[in-house]
């Protein structure tokens, strides 16, 4: 696997040890940093959950967002994502926070610019994820994307709660949202 964009263009990273875990392909990855305008997260800071390998937030990093924290509930991968951090001399940019998602979103503190998640496609509940996240109260800082990767055969609603979609895009089995978080109605 590499990075597929920015400073650390092609440099090679390690993928998933885990069988459940399902790394965002390179084609995907670039797609996604393709579609978000770089104002969106340049020097700014980034989410990766459900990290894996931590390919989303280092392209993030390689792309020019200014700290990414990563939360990986399974700690063989968090060593992965602390090693790939290495490799392409990011550590200093960034949290890898070994734990599982819906437990800590409340413990993080926003405000995120842009968080990324792809889940494992077994995971059901990406739906309620995406309503936590529009819940916690400023996790998402107005303006703000969070960008979803899941399966086809999942549906997600256009919104939850201030997030509203933007966009989905098809690449294969893979489905991307895309939402932003919108003032809160008054």
């Amino acid at each position: 696997m590499r990075v597929a964009g920015g400073i650390a263009r092609g440099r090679r990273i390690k993928g998933t040890l885990s069988a459940e875990a399902r790394p965002t392909t390179e084609r995907a990855r670039a797609a996604i940093f393709n579609i978000l305008l770089p104002d969106s997260f340049v020097a700014r800071r980034a989410l990766d959950l459900y990290a894996g390998s931590g390919s989303l937030g280092i392209e993030a990093l390689s792309r020019g967002a200014g700290w990414v924290d990563f939360v990986e509930r399974n700690s063989r991968q968090c060593g992965v994502i602390k090693d790939n951090l290495a490799t392409v001399g990011f550590t200093e940019q960034a949290s890898v926070r070994c734990a599982d998602v819906a437990k800590i979103l409340k413990d993080l503190s926003g405000p995120y610019s842009l968080i990324m998640l792809d889940p494992p496609y077994k995971l059901v509940s990406t739906g309620d994820v995406v309503q936590q996240i529009a819940d916690t109260h400023g996790l998402v800082e107005v303006g703000g994307s969070v960008v979803v990767g899941h399966s086809r055969h999942l549906e997600l609603s256009e919104a939850y709660g201030s997030l509203g979609r933007d966009s989905l895009r098809r690449y294969g089995d893979n489905v991307v949202e895309f939402y932003s978080m919108r003032s809160p109605k008054q």
